[in-house]
């Protein structure tokens, strides 16, 4: 079943507020934000591992990109803890579970078929460069090709923020907060922009730090 799949529209949701639903895996639940229901099963979602839990090995013919979000997702490439971003590309294999549970953000089937470059990287211990074209804005680089920029970007309190949405864009706030459109977003809310959008926000009073992928969605 697809959802919100129409990527000329915008869509915000706030993730804690989508109810929990079962998957394949016993201890194993996800909150879908996206999904296109074809051969590759492209979606986005946030997933819940119960202690103990695990999925069976599987390939990535698609790729996998995830943030640990709470406690410590543990695969063959390693232990990972809150705030650890993660790309495992098309033809990548792993057993995924957490021994004392956990929570990703994850995205699948979204990535160019050639690309086998992997990225394991703890947000924490990244550093940040300031925008010289967006005051009140720094940023630390994830992964940058010709279909995609991913990164973090930290928004000072109560900044104005714009943002080229050429290709579209794609946020998940990881703390704070920031109003756009109309709506309030807070941690771990997820918002989706189509192409050549007009944005433009105002973070919160203890200011944002905000996952961003953009110019990934043309043809969508």
């Amino acid at each position: 079943m697809d959802v919100n799949a129409d990527f000329s529209k915008r869509v915000m949701l706030h993730s804690d507020e989508i109810e929990w639903q079962t998957s394949p895996m016993a201890g194993v639940d996800r909150r879908r934000l996206d999904r296109i229901d074809n051969e590759a099963d492209r979606v986005t979602t946030i997933v819940r591992y119960a202690p103990e839990s695990h999925f069976s090995p599987h390939v990535h013919t698609g790729g996998e990109e995830f943030i640990v979000l709470d406690g410590i997702f543990e695969d063959d490439y390693g232990n990972w803890p809150t705030g650890s971003y993660i790309r495992n590309p098309p033809t990548s294999k792993h057993q995924p579970g957490s021994k004392d549970g956990c929570v990703i953000f994850v995205k699948l089937a979204q990535f160019n078929p050639d690309d086998r470059t992997f990225v394991h990287a703890d947000i924490a211990k990244l550093g940040s460069v300031a925008d010289r074209n967006r005051e009140g804005v720094s940023i630390s680089p994830l992964f940058k090709d010709e279909d995609e920029d991913v990164r973090i970007e930290y928004w000072d309190a109560n900044a104005e923020i714009s943002l080229n949405t050429d290709g579209g864009a794609e946020l998940l706030v990881l703390k704070g907060g920031f109003n756009e459109g109309g709506d309030t977003l807070r941690q771990h809310s997820w918002l989706r922009v189509p192409d050549n959008y007009d944005f433009k926000v105002v973070a919160g009073e203890e200011g944002a730090q905000v996952w961003i992928k953009s110019g990934h969605l043309s043809g969508l």
